[in-house]
């Protein structure tokens, strides 16, 4: 059974620390099982200035079991799937601890952004161009940031004004934003069902 009252906690942890650690957590839908988590690409790397969703689902065993976390946005890494967003990283299988929390699991994914490991990869083409040709690795992710993670990054008003174009009232377009982290689809989603 989920301990609903820890994820609530970690919510509001979370949410106290946004203008330092840049991570956001939200909620999906209405239940505290579906959330939305999104990390800032870190200084210095190809993934600098895209904001990244990842989508995270609580298991039935948490905390004693890792919450399951796969990226929305498109990323060029080797952990990372390029198709299914399918996470490689130790502390989400058998290094978890009841002690970490969903915002420690996101700033490890955050540092795994920063340092890849490129032999255990997720996705062994982007590990090859990783090994091989460095350079162009650099590019395709850069090109990936560019395209996928700082699109969807555009601020709240612009996508209240572009859902309200689209002939949605603001404040519903507001609330549809607000309840699913910011995420367009997700909104547009929501207000059209």
């Amino acid at each position: 059974m989920i301990d609903f009252s820890r994820v609530q906690k970690e919510l509001v942890e979370c949410g106290k620390d946004v203008e330092g650690s840049g991570i956001k957590l939200n909620i999906k839908g209405d239940s505290l099982a579906r959330l939305i988590g999104s990390i800032p690409g870190p200084i210095g790397t190809p993934y600098e200035g895209g904001i990244f969703k990842i989508d995270i689902t609580i298991p039935d065993g948490y905390p004693f079991e890792p919450p399951k976390m796969q990226f929305t946005t498109k990323v060029w890494h080797p952990n990372i799937s390029s198709q299914s967003g399918a996470i490689c990283l130790d502390i989400l299988k058998d290094q978890w601890s009841p002690a970490l929390t969903l915002k420690t699991a996101l700033l490890s994914v955050q540092a795994l952004l920063s340092s890849p490991e490129p032999d255990d990869p997720q996705d062994a083409v982007v590990a090859q161009q990783y090994l091989k040709d460095y350079q162009t690795f650099v590019g395709t992710a850069r090109y990936w940031t560019e395209t996928f993670a700082k699109a969807s990054s555009l601020g709240i008003e612009d996508k209240v004004k572009k859902l309200a174009e689209m002939g949605f009232p603001e404040a519903q377009a507001r609330s549809a934003l607000d309840a699913v982290g910011g995420d367009e689809n997700l909104a547009l989603e929501r207000l059209c069902s």
